[in-house]
């Protein structure tokens, strides 16, 4: 198993049990494949959602220029209700997991397609 299929499939089991989501596995692949190399790197592959840059580069870099969203009032806390999904405890919000869920919370899996 390649690192990119085991991190796919550490990424499915945080969907099962941190956000009691059953991901569609093809649109889950399509979301990591689109995350890039940053997977593999311990700080970029999370997501610090207590620093409001790191909110920032999400809304800016993938909720505006990957899904096309339109800048405006609603993104932040779209983004603030999937940390809270994933759980504010959990120490580790990986990027992918974040980026699916904002995917599916928007609608925007044909993005993916």
């Amino acid at each position: 198993m390649s690192a990119r299929e085991e991190l796919i499939k550490k990424y499915a089991e945080d969907l099962k049990v941190k956000c009691g989501v059953t991901p569609d596995m093809d649109l889950l692949t399509k979301v990591v494949i689109g995350c890039g190399p940053s997977i593999y790197n311990a700080d970029a592959s999370t997501v610090a959602g207590t620093q409001h840059s790191e909110i920032d580069t999400v809304r800016k870099n993938f909720l505006i220029k990957k899904l096309g969203l339109p800048d405006g009032p609603d993104l932040e806390p779209a983004i603030s209700t999937v940390l809270q999904k994933y759980g504010h405890s959990n120490k580790h919000k990986y990027r992918a997991v974040v980026y699916y869920l904002l995917t599916l919370h928007f609608k925007k899996e044909s993005v993916y397609k």
